[in-house]
């Protein structure tokens, strides 16, 4: 997948992860892709809310090595 942005929010805690995310995505073009790292277990659940709430799409989410990685592109 093609990423346009990273960022990587490891050691931060709810609601952190979502506004740092939330400030990316601002600073980025319709249809870019953004990667997010992070380790705050709530992030999974908070991500899948974020996405509906604000229209932009959660492309892909997974966990590696106790750190949960998101894949959201910009609406």
């Amino acid at each position: 997948m093609q990423v346009d942005k990273e960022i990587d929010l490891s050691g931060l805690n709810c609601p952190l992860p979502i506004l740092r995310t939330k400030k990316a995505l601002a600073d980025m073009a319709s249809g870019q892709i953004l990667k997010v790292v992070a380790t705050d277990p709530a992030t999974p659940k908070d991500f899948d809310a974020f996405a509906r709430q604000t229209g932009n799409q959660l492309l892909q989410s997974a966990q590696e090595e106790g750190k949960f990685l998101f894949w959201m592109q910009r609406k």
